[in-house]
């Protein structure tokens, strides 16, 4: 139930996005009519792309909220993996319209009308798209939310190339050196490509299934402070993402005189270690391991019947070796 309610909040809140971006596109075309500006053109042909982004995040969202069914049996998550990655990739396209507009402008040359309006205006676009980009990444951080992070820096994208659009005005305003703000729209379009690429990268890690390093120490961290001496190790762990759910599979190592209960309440110990501790939804697949006589130097069971092997030192968990197929030894 709280799942579903955070998904409602979400959903709302792109919702709201996807309205302001229409706004502020609207409020952008017409600064462009008022001053002709090609700069205030392109920031306004890059609203477009908000607006899109807008409603392809709404969308993605509305299906990772979608429960597993037959066909998706680790659910709807991973699509946001996919708008963030087209998102990025129109973000990057909306940085060569703009370089290609501050080219042109230099090659034809043109004058500027209406400024003292078209400041103003694109000004307040500025402003709100920022506070906007601010929360929704806020927000997207709290909620594990890539669609959410992913647009909110774009919004903020769009706000730094905003500004130099304003600065560029200002200048000409007082100048009346037209091929100012042309300079200053090429040099945000490289930014815009730049922060583009990055949004595409992180999405494609996460369809790829890339470790994320941060995540697994924190977790195997986690589970080194709080070990049982039972849980002789745990290896093979795999963690991986579905929008702002994590599937985590991993080994446990247990004493093998373990009755079945036994071994099983152990693993669901470590388990809820795990699910009390993220605030994220979390899948289990853990897997329950005998112990070998090779387990015997690192089992910290000192009392145990059937001890083969002398102990010999408590191995550490890290992300090397539990991330390892082999059960822990001594190296």
């Amino acid at each position: 139930m709280i799942t579903k309610n955070i998904n409602k909040d979400k959903i709302g809140f792109q919702k709201w996005i996807a309205a302001f971006g229409v706004i502020l596109f609207i409020g952008k075309i017409i600064a462009w009519k008022l001053t002709d500006s090609d700069a205030v053109f392109s920031d306004a042909m890059e609203s477009i792309v908000n607006v899109i982004s807008a409603f392809m995040g709404l969308y993605s969202l509305h299906l990772a909220s979608k429960p597993k069914d037959e066909d998706h049996p680790y659910g709807h998550g991973k699509v946001e993996f996919v708008t963030s990655g087209i998102e990025g990739a129109l973000i990057a396209i909306a940085g060569i319209m703009i370089i290609y507009e501050g080219i042109n402008s230099l090659v034809t040359g043109k004058t500027l009308s209406e400024l003292d309006w078209g400041i103003t205006i694109i000004a307040a676009t500025a402003i709100i798209n920022y506070i906007l980009g601010y929360i929704s990444i806020k927000k997207g951080e709290r909620e594990n939310s890539l669609v959410l992070i992913s647009s909110g820096k774009h919004l903020q994208s769009d706000t730094v190339t905003t500004l130099g659009v304003v600065i560029s005005l200002i200048i000409v305003y007082f100048t009346k050196i037209y091929w100012i703000d042309s300079v200053v729209a090429l040099i945000f379009g490289f930014y815009i490509i730049f922060v583009g690429y990055k949004i595409v990268r992180k999405s494609l890690r996460g369809i790829m299934d890339e470790q994320d390093p941060e995540l697994l120490n924190n977790i195997i961290d986690l589970l080194e402070k709080n070990r049982h001496t039972e849980w002789i190790d745990i290896h093979n762990m795999k963690i991986q993402q579905f929008g702002s759910s994590l599937h985590i599979d991993a080994h446990i190592t247990l004493p093998y005189y373990y009755s079945l209960r036994e071994a099983h309440k152990e693993m669901e110990q470590a388990i809820l270690l795990l699910a009390n501790n993220t605030k994220r939804t979390v899948e289990f697949n853990f897997h329950m391991d005998d112990c070998k006589t090779i387990s015997c130097p690192v089992c910290q069971i000192m009392d145990c019947p059937v001890r083969k092997q002398p102990f010999v030192k408590r191995v550490e968990w890290t992300a090397e070796n539990v991330t390892r197929v082999e059960k822990h030894t001594i190296e």
